[in-house]
């Protein structure tokens, strides 16, 4: 449950998390789990030589940018990691092997080599957990706005080239089992005959423990993971142009009642623990509000 003190719908920032409040009441939450590369000073950098967490092990790069001109065309809320998945990823399970990475693409990650249990509880307390209450918090707070659930956007990015292979895809959709907001909005991006889609490509959508299953999974919340390759969103332009994009569709797709249900698909990851979602009253067609201003 998300922590108390923390007041979702006014915007909020510390060293774990921050919250762009928007309006709860869009009907639309959008995530960045991998927004930023900062490691806090004690840490001296995880011992990393000088620009490794700059690469994209470090954070997904790009993401910061878009969430926030993606937030602020469409008026959704939005939670964004203030930290380096390096120190520890929050789009993983607590209990995940790779919560806290010793290797990460070559990379060996000296400050973790001989981290113990007590580091390891240190960091998900300070970090992984407020992360993941913000995103709870800023979750239950749309949904009880609006009386319905919310549609969840988790945002990533991917390098262009990987072991030396190009990757041919412009963007990718992640998805587990439920096809709602997957199939829809693969199809509209899609439909831009210079841009190739990917499904569930350069990943697979199902993990146990991450993000969207911790917190859209288990609530059976139409969802869905967007990957932008890192080449198209790595300067302002490619920023705002994608921001654009996405606005025009999301907008859309938000205001589409059928994905305002909650709905239970399962998990290819695994067993799938339901969570209820509180709503300030009984479930209503959903109506959506008047589009926000670009």
């Amino acid at each position: 449950m998300p922590s108390p003190e923390l007041d979702a719908r006014s915007p909020f920032r510390d060293e774990a998390r921050e919250i762009l409040a928007g309006d709860p009441a869009r009907g639309l939450v959008i995530l960045a789990d991998h927004a930023t590369n900062i490691v806090p000073a004690e840490y001296a950098g995880l011992g990393l030589p000088a620009g490794q967490l700059e690469r994209h092990i470090g954070y997904d790069i790009g993401i910061d940018g878009l969430t926030r001109e993606l937030a602020r065309r469409t008026g959704a809320p939005a939670v964004l990691s203030r930290f380096s998945r390096l120190l520890i990823d929050p789009n993983r399970g607590d209990d995940d092997p790779t919560l806290i990475m010793r290797l990460s693409d070559g990379a060996v990650v000296p400050g973790n080599a001989r981290i113990d249990a007590a580091e390891r509880a240190r960091r998900i307390g300070r970090f992984w957990r407020p992360y993941d209450e913000a995103v709870a918090a800023v979750i239950e707070t749309a949904a009880r706005a609006s009386g319905v659930p919310p549609v969840i956007l988790s945002l990533h990015s991917f390098t262009p080239v990987w072991r030396g292979v190009p990757r041919p895809w412009h963007a990718g959709i992640l998805w587990d089992r439920d096809p709602r907001l997957p199939k829809l909005l693969h199809d509209a991006l899609a439909a831009d005959p210079a841009l190739v889609v990917g499904d569930n490509e350069p990943y697979g959508g199902a993990l146990s423990g991450d993000t969207m299953f911790r917190h859209a999974t288990r609530r059976g919340l139409a969802h869905a993971i967007l990957e932008v390759r890192q080449d198209l969103i790595a300067d302002a332009a490619g920023i705002l142009a994608w921001a654009e994009r996405l606005a025009r569709i999301m907008d859309d797709l938000a205001g589409r009642p059928d994905l305002h249900r909650v709905e239970h698909f399962g998990s290819d990851a695994g067993p799938v623990d339901p969570l209820p979602l509180p709503l300030a009253e009984a479930a209503r067609p959903f109506e959506p509000p008047a589009t926000a201003p670009a």
